[in-house]
C-alpha cells in the first residue's frame, strides 16, 4: 500500500509540474462540477438510483437540492489468524490490494484506505452498493478475509451524491 501512495504522489507532483495553480483549480472545479448533479437531474438520479434497490432522499436547503445516499462504510479490523509467515503475509497483502483496486474499478467503492496507527481497524473501504448484504459479501471475498487476517464491521453511512472530502 505505501508503494501505491508514494506512485500517486509522485504521479501527481510530474502532473502538476507544468501547470500553473489557476489551471489546476480549474480542473478541480470541472471535476466536482461532472460529479454533483445539477438540479434539474437530481430528481431523474434519485429515481434511477431508487429503481437499481439504493436507498435515497432529498432534501432542500436554501437554493441547493442535495440528493442524500446510503452508503456502506466497512472497518476491516484485525483478525484472530494473525501468525502468517512474511512471505505470506506478502502475498496476502498483494492480492487484498489487488482485490480492492478491482473493487474501485467496477465501481463497488468509493474510497478505501488504511488506517494511520497500529489500532485495531486497519482501514476503512466505502462500498458503494445497493444492499448492506452486498457490501458485505464482497468485503468477504477479501483475500486477508478469507485468511482470518482481518474481520469485517459492515454500518450504514449517509452522504450527498457528489460530496466531496475537504
Amino acid at each position: 500500500m505505501r508503494n501505491v501512495l508514494i506512485l500517486i504522489g509522485a504521479l501527481f507532483v510530474i502532473g502538476c509540474g507544468d501547470e500553473s495553480k489557476q489551471e489546476n483549480t480549474d480542473l478541480i472545479s470541472a471535476e466536482v462540477k461532472k460529479e454533483t448533479p445539477d438540479k434539474e437531474d437530481i430528481a431523474s438520479l434519485e429515481a434511477r438510483l431508487k429503481k437499481e434497490g439504493y436507498q435515497t432522499f432529498s432534501y432542500k436547503s436554501g437554493d441547493t437540492t442535495y440528493l442524500m445516499q446510503q452508503y456502506f462504510m466497512v472497518f476491516l479490523k484485525s483478525g484472530t489468524t494473525r501468525s502468517q509467515d512474511s512471505t505470506e503475509a506478502a502475498e496476502l497483502q498483494k492480492k487484498h490490494l489487488e482485490h480492492l483496486s478491482r473493487l474501485y474499478e467496477d465501481g463497488y467503492t468509493s474510497l478505501t484506505g488504511p488506517m494511520g496507527d497500529d489500532g485495531d481497524i486497519r482501514g476503512i473501504v466505502v462500498f458503494n452498493t445497493a444492499t448492506q448484504k452486498e457490501a458485505d459479501s464482497l468485503a468477504r471475498l477479501d483475500p486477508m478475509v478469507k485468511a482470518g487476517r482481518l474481520e469485517v464491521e459492515v454500518h450504514p453511512w449517509w452522504v450527498a451524491k457528489g460530496g466531496k472530502l475537504k
